[in-house]
């Protein structure tokens, strides 16, 4: 899974598949969650409150860049890194 952003402790990777919807992994620490990009939600994982909260709304920011990516990935093709929640 190809890193496209890192913030706060916080990496971010595409989830990509052609069976599947687009995703990304939110791994902070031992803690993991996996993303739906559209429509946008937690889908699996834990992780500390504030965590979801920063990854959530990083992701509200890029999600046409994230859901770009992924299509990227599909394609076989390398994601362009997504700038960082600053």
């Amino acid at each position: 899974m190809p890193v496209i952003s890192k913030f706060y402790g916080i990496i971010i990777r595409i989830l990509h598949a052609r069976n599947l919807e687009a995703h990304i992994v939110a791994n902070y620490g031992e803690h993991e969650l996996v993303v739906r990009l559209w429509p946008l939600r937690v889908v699996q994982g834990n992780a500390p409150q504030r965590v979801r909260d920063l990854v959530l709304e990083w992701a509200t920011q890029h999600q046409q860049e994230l859901l770009s990516a992924w299509h990227y990935c599909v394609d076989g093709r390398a994601p362009r890194p997504i700038a960082p929640l600053e």
